[in-house]
């Protein structure tokens, strides 16, 4: 049963899928995981990032982490990404192989060696993004079964017109893959955004409930919002364990 927290849904999401065939290898380790996901515009990455500055204000042995930023792969996907070569199949192998990496050097290291590691998206994006591109949830699933299972998912859930126009608002151009372009929804590129983004949407609200996300209203104001996280993150986690030691 996923976990419902006071001021964190404005509507009801879409009614759940059956659980997955094959999800997150679990693990036992020292660390936490904490993970925001979340389509753009949502205020996932704000929320993170403050979430961030507070632990390392006071001290606590952190990691942060981002989805596609390992330099092992970034090469190959500016290329791809340019020259419009990408296929649904061959960016999801791409940000796996990013993910794997990421996951090898720095994750679970870290997680064994008894870090807090945040995480600004996680498995969870390739399951909404990479469907809504077409490729087989079950496989996705299958692809990502060695990640860990985090310790707290917070979805970051916000009206699609509102996530669409923050990122419309503060965007010159959206990209070609950003907006959806590949998948021929549209001609125009904010309705193609729109659009992909709406699959994106339903797909995460269907693992609301099968992968335990924490839903959070991402209209509600930043600093309310803030103050929620940390009380959660202060329940599911305990973080005297990352602490800084005292002398």
């Amino acid at each position: 049963m996923a976990t419902i927290t006071s001021d964190v849904l404005t509507s009801p999401p879409t009614a759940p899928q059956t659980a997955p065939e094959k999800g997150p290898a679990k693990s036992q380790y020292p660390g936490a995981l904490v993970v925001v996901e979340g389509i753009d515009g949502s205020g996932k990455s704000t929320q993170l990032y403050l979430l961030k500055r507070w632990l390392e204000i006071s001290g606590y042995r952190i990691h942060f982490t981002e989805w596609n930023s390992s330099p092992l792969v970034k090469s190959a996907t500016r290329r791809g990404k340019q020259r419009r070569l990408l296929t649904p199949t061959t960016f999801s192998l791409l940000h796996a192989a990013d993910f794997a990496d990421r996951c090898e050097r720095q994750i679970l290291p870290l997680l064994h060696g008894g870090y807090l590691v945040l995480a600004d998206r996680y498995v969870y994006t390739a399951f909404a993004r990479d469907a809504a591109r077409g490729c087989s949830p079950h496989w996705l699933r299958n692809l990502y079964s060695f990640a860990p299972v985090p310790d707290i998912t917070f979805y970051f859930r916000a009206p699609l017109d509102v996530a669409v126009n923050r990122i419309v608002a503060g965007r010159p151009k959206l990209k070609y893959y950003e907006a959806g372009m590949d998948l021929g929804l549209s001609l125009d590129r904010a309705e193609s955004f729109r659009i992909f983004q709406e699959r994106i949407l339903n797909n995460y609200d269907q693992m609301i409930e099968t992968d335990n996300f924490v839903l959070m209203d991402g209209t509600v104001r930043v600093n309310k919002l803030q103050k929620l996280m940390r009380q959660l993150v202060g329940e599911r986690v305990d973080l005297a364990r990352f602490a800084p030691k005292k002398k």
